[in-house]
């Protein structure tokens, strides 16, 4: 044994026993901290505007397709011509909901059933479902990035778990239904939670910017309501115990089960929410359009190809829901 190596030896027994000695009985060991803290921008939620807004209108209810042009031959002048000759279809998605749009660790893509919804669009404008470009959003940005009379126009779509509402139609317009979802509670299995009538007293996580916050803020005896920008962070937080649920739509709640079994749903359902494609509020040509699409999808077994595929852990689906529309 050289002398170099035996002295580089010495050396690194030295600074182990160093090391073991900083944790010896008597010493001080480090501590983690009594708290930890919430995420950044997470904060109480005391109140929310209405996102439903009244029962004036039919939200459900969009435009009649028409005559469905073949893909890669769009009218002249059209939205889906200019989507067309730009090669891309710009999406507005999630990539913090298991199950609709979540990025695939193993391969780091966006997947999931509100993605394949966005694919089939692309599909039947550029006969190729690649033609798209994801742009992940949080659920507070879903709306305002397709106003452009704002600035804030930075997708052609949303295809984001968004659920058309009365006051959201003074925003944006929306395709037809493509899936229907209730909302519940999501809790640790040994909470002693089983409805919303135990949740007074307690912190419940909801995501900014989502509908389902209002059927909380609305109950008899309120819990504090923690606000986060995304599923994932409420997910940690439940875990940590710095929250006693969350509340949200059915198939997210589910997709954060998965990520972890020691949790579980429960109670009655709070809301029933449809999910429908976002669409900038003066581009009718392209709503019509994409309900076109969304009736072929229906139509030809693929909605259920799709459910089989990203949902099937939900339970037998009853099939897609039937689309209302109007003009």
């Amino acid at each position: 044994m050289s002398t170099r190596f035996r002295m580089l030896l010495m050396a690194g027994v030295a600074l182990l026993v160093t090391s073991c000695s900083a944790h010896a009985p008597g010493s001080q060991p480090m501590q983690l901290p009594a708290e930890t803290l919430l995420p950044p921008g997470a904060a109480e939620i005391t109140s929310t505007p209405d996102q439903r807004g009244s029962d004036t209108c039919d939200a459900t209810a969009s435009l009649r397709p028409g005559v469905q042009p073949r893909p890669g031959d769009m009218p002249a002048g059209s939205t889906m011509a200019a989507i067309l000759a730009r090669g891309k279809l710009r999406v507005g998605v999630d990539q913090n909901s298991f199950m609709f749009g979540y990025r695939n660790p193993a391969n780091g893509q966006i997947e999931g059933f509100d993605i394949d919804i966005a694919r089939e669009i692309a599909r039947d404008i550029f006969g190729d479902p690649d033609r798209v470009e994801l742009q992940p959003l949080d659920s507070a940005h879903r709306i305002t990035a397709l106003q452009p009379d704002q600035g804030n126009q930075q997708v052609d779509i949303v295809v984001e778990t968004l659920t058309p509402t009365c006051e959201r139609r003074k925003s944006i317009e929306f395709s037809s239904a493509y899936f229907v979802s209730d909302q519940r509670l999501l809790v640790p299995n040994n909470s002693g939670i089983r409805s919303t009538a135990d949740l007074a007293g307690k912190k419940v996580c909801g995501v900014v910017g989502t509908i389902t916050l209002n059927p909380i803020l609305a109950l008899p005896q309120r819990p504090t309501v923690i606000g986060m920008s995304n599923w994932l962070d409420c997910l940690t937080a439940l875990q940590q115990g710095q929250v006693a649920a969350v509340s949200t739509d059915t198939p997210i709640l589910y997709g954060l089960k998965q990520q972890d079994p020691n949790l579980d749903m429960v109670g009655d359902a709070l809301a029933q929410d449809p999910y429908a494609v976002g669409i900038q509020q003066d581009r009718k040509d392209l709503v019509r359009f994409v309900n076109g699409v969304l009736e072929r999808i229906r139509g030809d077994g693929t909605w259920q190809r799709l459910y089989s595929a990203r949902l099937a852990a939900l339970g037998p689906a009853a099939g897609p829901p039937a689309p209302r529309y109007i003009g």
